[in-house]
Protein backbone atom coordinates (compact mmCIF):
# COMPACT_ATOMS: atom_id res chain seq x y z
CA UNK A 1 0.00 0.00 0.00
CA UNK A 2 1.42 3.25 -1.02
CA UNK A 3 1.73 6.30 1.67
CA UNK A 4 -1.50 7.96 -0.62
CA UNK A 5 -3.66 5.31 -0.60
CA UNK A 6 -3.54 4.86 3.28
CA UNK A 7 -3.69 8.55 3.70
CA UNK A 8 -6.96 8.65 1.64
CA UNK A 9 -8.01 5.74 3.74
CA UNK A 10 -7.79 7.16 6.82
CA UNK A 11 -8.66 10.71 5.84
CA UNK A 12 -11.82 9.21 4.80
CA UNK A 13 -12.72 8.25 8.05
CA UNK A 14 -11.50 11.19 10.21
CA UNK A 15 -13.32 13.96 7.60
CA UNK A 16 -16.23 11.73 8.36
CA UNK A 17 -16.11 12.05 12.06
CA UNK A 18 -14.97 15.69 12.78
CA UNK A 19 -17.85 16.66 10.75
CA UNK A 20 -19.91 14.37 13.30
CA UNK A 21 -18.59 16.25 15.89
CA UNK A 22 -19.14 19.52 14.03
CA UNK A 23 -23.07 18.39 13.73
CA UNK A 24 -23.79 18.17 17.67
CA UNK A 25 -26.69 20.38 18.31
CA UNK A 26 -25.85 23.14 20.99
CA UNK A 27 -28.13 21.04 24.00
CA UNK A 28 -25.60 18.26 22.88
CA UNK A 29 -22.98 20.27 23.17
CA UNK A 30 -23.43 21.57 26.20
CA UNK A 31 -24.14 18.88 27.75
CA UNK A 32 -21.52 16.47 26.90
CA UNK A 33 -18.41 18.87 26.21
CA UNK A 34 -18.43 17.99 22.67
CA UNK A 35 -15.26 19.88 21.25
CA UNK A 36 -13.11 18.95 17.84
CA UNK A 37 -10.10 20.58 16.74
CA UNK A 38 -6.96 20.62 14.37
CA UNK A 39 -3.57 20.24 16.55
CA UNK A 40 -0.76 19.66 14.55
CA UNK A 41 -2.53 18.26 11.87
CA UNK A 42 -4.30 15.66 14.13
CA UNK A 43 -7.55 15.60 14.19
CA UNK A 44 -9.12 15.79 18.71
CA UNK A 45 -12.09 14.76 19.01
CA UNK A 46 -13.51 14.98 22.62
CA UNK A 47 -16.52 14.99 24.89
CA UNK A 48 -17.59 13.82 28.59
CA UNK A 49 -19.55 10.94 29.97
CA UNK A 50 -19.82 8.84 26.65
CA UNK A 51 -17.90 5.73 26.70
CA UNK A 52 -16.17 4.16 25.36
CA UNK A 53 -13.33 6.25 25.31
CA UNK A 54 -11.75 5.31 22.17
CA UNK A 55 -14.65 6.16 20.31
CA UNK A 56 -15.64 9.67 21.69
CA UNK A 57 -11.95 10.83 23.10
CA UNK A 58 -9.59 10.31 20.92
CA UNK A 59 -6.47 12.10 18.61
CA UNK A 60 -6.88 11.05 15.07
CA UNK A 61 -4.20 11.43 12.14
CA UNK A 62 -0.85 10.69 14.04
CA UNK A 63 1.82 10.23 11.66
CA UNK A 64 -0.94 10.42 8.65
CA UNK A 65 -0.01 12.18 5.76
CA UNK A 66 2.98 13.72 7.21
CA UNK A 67 6.02 12.65 9.44
CA UNK A 68 4.98 14.06 12.84
CA UNK A 69 7.79 15.45 15.30
CA UNK A 70 7.74 14.35 19.15
CA UNK A 71 6.58 18.43 19.87
CA UNK A 72 3.63 17.88 17.68
CA UNK A 73 2.57 15.07 19.82
CA UNK A 74 3.03 16.74 23.28
CA UNK A 75 0.80 19.33 21.75
CA UNK A 76 -1.61 16.81 20.77
CA UNK A 77 -1.47 15.16 23.98
CA UNK A 78 -1.40 18.49 26.39
CA UNK A 79 -4.57 19.62 24.43
CA UNK A 80 -6.39 16.07 24.89
CA UNK A 81 -5.05 15.40 28.56
CA UNK A 82 -6.51 18.88 29.30
CA UNK A 83 -10.01 17.27 29.67
CA UNK A 84 -8.80 14.93 32.41
CA UNK A 85 -10.30 11.78 30.95
CA UNK A 86 -8.81 8.67 29.85
CA UNK A 87 -8.76 9.09 25.75
CA UNK A 88 -7.36 6.74 22.85
CA UNK A 89 -4.42 7.54 20.37
CA UNK A 90 -5.45 5.43 16.97
CA UNK A 91 -1.91 4.61 15.73
CA UNK A 92 -1.63 2.39 11.90
CA UNK A 93 1.17 0.37 10.89
CA UNK A 94 1.65 3.02 8.45
CA UNK A 95 1.98 6.13 10.41
CA UNK A 96 5.21 7.73 10.64
CA UNK A 97 7.60 7.73 11.86
CA UNK A 98 8.03 4.38 13.26
CA UNK A 99 9.11 5.70 16.18
CA UNK A 100 5.41 6.45 17.51
CA UNK A 101 4.64 3.67 19.16
CA UNK A 102 7.96 4.22 21.12
CA UNK A 103 6.86 7.46 22.12
CA UNK A 104 3.50 6.65 22.97
CA UNK A 105 4.81 3.36 25.35
CA UNK A 106 7.32 5.58 26.78
CA UNK A 107 4.79 8.25 27.83
CA UNK A 108 2.80 5.67 29.87
CA UNK A 109 0.33 4.69 27.02
CA UNK A 110 -1.05 1.22 26.57
CA UNK A 111 -2.71 -1.32 23.61
CA UNK A 112 -6.25 -1.32 23.72
CA UNK A 113 -8.57 -3.39 21.27
CA UNK A 114 -7.21 -2.96 17.51
CA UNK A 115 -9.83 -1.99 14.77
CA UNK A 116 -9.52 -3.13 11.09
CA UNK A 117 -9.66 -1.04 8.37
CA UNK A 118 -11.15 -2.25 5.30
CA UNK A 119 -12.28 -0.83 1.84
CA UNK A 120 -13.51 -2.19 -1.95
CA UNK A 121 -15.11 -0.19 -4.35
CA UNK A 122 -18.86 1.36 -4.24
CA UNK A 123 -19.81 0.00 -7.07
CA UNK A 124 -21.64 -3.38 -8.12
CA UNK A 125 -22.67 -3.61 -4.58
CA UNK A 126 -24.05 -7.11 -3.06
CA UNK A 127 -27.41 -8.07 -3.48
CA UNK A 128 -29.00 -8.85 -0.12
CA UNK A 129 -32.32 -10.16 1.01
CA UNK A 130 -34.49 -9.11 4.06
CA UNK A 131 -38.36 -8.86 4.79
CA UNK A 132 -37.50 -5.37 6.30
CA UNK A 133 -37.92 -2.27 4.05
CA UNK A 134 -34.41 -0.60 3.69
CA UNK A 135 -34.73 3.77 2.66
CA UNK A 136 -33.29 6.49 2.96
CA UNK A 137 -34.31 8.83 5.23
CA UNK A 138 -34.32 12.99 5.48
CA UNK A 139 -34.42 15.33 8.34
CA UNK A 140 -38.00 14.60 9.45
CA UNK A 141 -36.97 11.24 10.55
CA UNK A 142 -33.90 11.99 11.89
CA UNK A 143 -34.71 11.81 15.46
CA UNK A 144 -35.93 8.29 14.91
CA UNK A 145 -32.54 7.71 13.61
CA UNK A 146 -30.87 8.98 16.77
CA UNK A 147 -32.92 7.18 18.70
CA UNK A 148 -32.50 3.82 17.55
CA UNK A 149 -28.59 4.38 17.25
CA UNK A 150 -28.13 5.28 20.90
CA UNK A 151 -30.74 2.39 21.99
CA UNK A 152 -28.80 -0.36 19.65
CA UNK A 153 -25.48 0.89 20.93
CA UNK A 154 -26.39 1.61 24.59
CA UNK A 155 -25.37 4.98 24.60
CA UNK A 156 -27.11 7.95 26.29
CA UNK A 157 -30.36 9.22 25.36
CA UNK A 158 -29.01 12.64 25.26
CA UNK A 159 -27.10 11.95 22.39
CA UNK A 160 -30.03 10.64 20.08
CA UNK A 161 -30.81 14.39 18.87
CA UNK A 162 -26.88 14.56 17.76
CA UNK A 163 -26.44 11.60 15.74
CA UNK A 164 -29.91 12.29 14.62
CA UNK A 165 -28.72 15.84 13.64
CA UNK A 166 -26.72 14.01 10.06
CA UNK A 167 -30.44 13.08 8.27
CA UNK A 168 -30.39 15.35 6.02
CA UNK A 169 -27.16 17.09 6.78
CA UNK A 170 -24.39 17.85 3.59
CA UNK A 171 -22.32 15.13 2.69
CA UNK A 172 -24.13 12.43 4.52
CA UNK A 173 -26.88 9.87 3.74
CA UNK A 174 -29.04 7.81 6.62
CA UNK A 175 -30.78 5.08 5.60
CA UNK A 176 -32.84 2.67 7.70
CA UNK A 177 -34.75 -0.45 8.12
CA UNK A 178 -38.30 -0.60 8.73
CA UNK A 179 -40.36 -3.32 10.28
CA UNK A 180 -44.14 -2.47 9.65
CA UNK A 181 -43.23 1.31 9.49
CA UNK A 182 -41.26 0.93 12.98
CA UNK A 183 -37.74 1.95 12.29
CA UNK A 184 -35.49 -1.08 13.53
CA UNK A 185 -32.03 -0.38 12.17
CA UNK A 186 -29.67 2.14 10.88
CA UNK A 187 -26.41 3.16 8.83
CA UNK A 188 -24.98 6.02 7.43
CA UNK A 189 -22.51 7.26 4.39
CA UNK A 190 -20.42 10.38 4.78
CA UNK A 191 -19.61 10.91 0.77
CA UNK A 192 -16.80 13.61 -0.07
CA UNK A 193 -15.14 13.40 -3.38
CA UNK A 194 -14.12 9.74 -4.44
CA UNK A 195 -13.97 8.09 -1.14
CA UNK A 196 -17.30 7.28 1.04
CA UNK A 197 -16.87 6.12 5.14
CA UNK A 198 -19.95 3.91 6.43
CA UNK A 199 -20.22 4.02 10.02
CA UNK A 200 -23.06 4.06 12.42
CA UNK A 201 -24.41 0.44 11.54
CA UNK A 202 -27.28 -0.73 14.40
CA UNK A 203 -29.79 -2.84 14.81
CA UNK A 204 -32.25 -3.11 17.74
CA UNK A 205 -31.76 -6.34 19.67
CA UNK A 206 -35.39 -7.63 18.58
CA UNK A 207 -34.37 -7.48 15.15
CA UNK A 208 -31.31 -8.74 14.94
CA UNK A 209 -29.91 -11.89 12.33
CA UNK A 210 -32.78 -10.81 9.84
CA UNK A 211 -30.69 -9.17 7.56
CA UNK A 212 -30.98 -5.57 8.28
CA UNK A 213 -27.26 -4.97 8.17
CA UNK A 214 -26.51 -6.45 5.08
CA UNK A 215 -29.16 -4.76 3.60
CA UNK A 216 -27.99 -1.50 4.54
CA UNK A 217 -24.57 -1.95 3.86
CA UNK A 218 -25.24 -2.77 0.25
CA UNK A 219 -27.50 0.31 0.15
CA UNK A 220 -24.66 2.56 1.70
CA UNK A 221 -22.41 1.38 -1.36
CA UNK A 222 -25.18 2.18 -4.15
CA UNK A 223 -25.80 5.52 -2.42
CA UNK A 224 -22.62 6.42 -2.43
CA UNK A 225 -21.79 4.93 -6.12
CA UNK A 226 -24.87 7.45 -7.26
CA UNK A 227 -23.01 10.08 -5.80
CA UNK A 228 -19.77 9.70 -7.32
CA UNK A 229 -17.46 7.86 -4.40
CA UNK A 230 -14.97 4.91 -5.76
CA UNK A 231 -13.63 3.60 -2.60
CA UNK A 232 -16.14 2.70 0.57
CA UNK A 233 -13.85 2.77 3.79
CA UNK A 234 -15.41 1.28 7.09
CA UNK A 235 -13.75 -0.37 10.33
CA UNK A 236 -14.58 -2.37 12.87
CA UNK A 237 -13.03 -4.09 16.44
CA UNK A 238 -10.24 -6.78 15.22
CA UNK A 239 -11.32 -10.50 15.43
CA UNK A 240 -10.35 -12.61 18.19
CA UNK A 241 -11.27 -15.82 19.08
CA UNK A 242 -13.25 -14.48 22.81
CA UNK A 243 -15.10 -11.51 20.73
CA UNK A 244 -17.35 -13.03 18.43
CA UNK A 245 -18.15 -10.22 15.99
CA UNK A 246 -21.00 -10.26 13.55
CA UNK A 247 -20.38 -6.57 11.96
CA UNK A 248 -17.10 -8.19 10.98
CA UNK A 249 -18.45 -11.11 9.39
CA UNK A 250 -21.10 -8.86 7.81
CA UNK A 251 -18.38 -6.49 6.46
CA UNK A 252 -16.33 -9.42 4.55
CA UNK A 253 -19.99 -10.21 3.48
CA UNK A 254 -20.16 -7.11 1.78
CA UNK A 255 -17.58 -7.43 -0.34
CA UNK A 256 -14.60 -5.59 2.06
CA UNK A 257 -11.04 -6.58 2.31
CA UNK A 258 -8.97 -6.44 5.20
CA UNK A 259 -6.32 -3.79 4.73
CA UNK A 260 -4.83 -3.17 7.88
CA UNK A 261 -4.59 -3.51 11.91
CA UNK A 262 -4.86 0.00 13.40
CA UNK A 263 -3.78 -0.30 16.98
CA UNK A 264 -5.58 1.59 19.67
CA UNK A 265 -3.32 3.32 22.64
CA UNK A 266 -5.18 4.04 25.73
CA UNK A 267 -3.99 7.22 27.87
CA UNK A 268 -2.80 6.76 31.00
CA UNK A 269 -4.92 6.96 33.58
CA UNK A 270 -5.91 10.82 34.70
Amino acid sequence: MTGHEFAALENAELRAMADFYRAAPEAARAAYAVDVHEVAGVTCMKSRGIEPAVMFRRAAGLGVGHEASEAELERVLAHMGAGAQRYAVPLAPHARPAALAAWLEGRGFTRGYAWMKFSRPCRDAPQAKTDLEVRVVARDLGGEFGRVVVEAFGLPAGMAPWVGALAGRPHWVCVMAFDGGAAVGTGAVYVNGEHAWLGLGATLPSHRRLGAQNALLARRLKEAAARGARVAVTETGEQMPDKPSISYRNILRAGFKERYLRQNYMSPPP
